[in-house]
């Protein structure tokens, strides 16, 4: 069990984090018990390449070379801890590079400056000021 105290629009909201099965977490805010349903997050292994040596020398192909869409792709980034999301400092569409501040987010009364971890175009923004947000919570992607 995790318990946390939030104020929010300068109402205070004490809330406790129990078991949490599979998606589903068990929450209690200021006393009254929630069933809490979260984004199932689906987790993609990359699979090892394996490279035989072949007998005979083969003809390189640029589809072999090309990196995968998943290596190049687009990256969420989550927040650190739990907290409300003070300002978001892009827009869809706007370039980034790694380490670029895009969003400040209040945790146990600080601030904390979430940054890029890559360069890329800020592809989806998935919340706005003044939101509370848990830990793990998708913020934006970066593709």
């Amino acid at each position: 069990m995790k318990d946390y105290k939030y104020t929010i629009n300068g109402n205070i909201y004490k809330v406790t984090i129990g078991d949490i099965e599979e998606n589903v977490a068990h929450v209690e805010v200021n006393g009254t018990p929630y069933l809490v349903e979260m984004e199932k997050v689906v987790k993609t292994v990359a699979k090892p390449v394996v490279k035989a040596r072949p007998t005979t020398p083969a003809a390189p192909t640029t589809q072999l070379n090309r990196p995968s869409a998943a290596a190049a792709g687009a990256g969420t980034i989550k927040s650190p801890l739990p907290g409300v999301i003070l300002n978001v400092k892009v827009n869809v569409g706007d370039a980034v590079k790694k380490g670029d501040t895009i969003i400040i987010l209040e945790a146990m009364k600080m601030e904390n400056a979430i940054k890029a971890d890559r360069d890329g175009k800020i592809a989806s923004i998935n919340v706005k000021q003044g939101e509370s947000v848990l830990e793990g919570a998708a913020l934006v992607t970066i593709e």
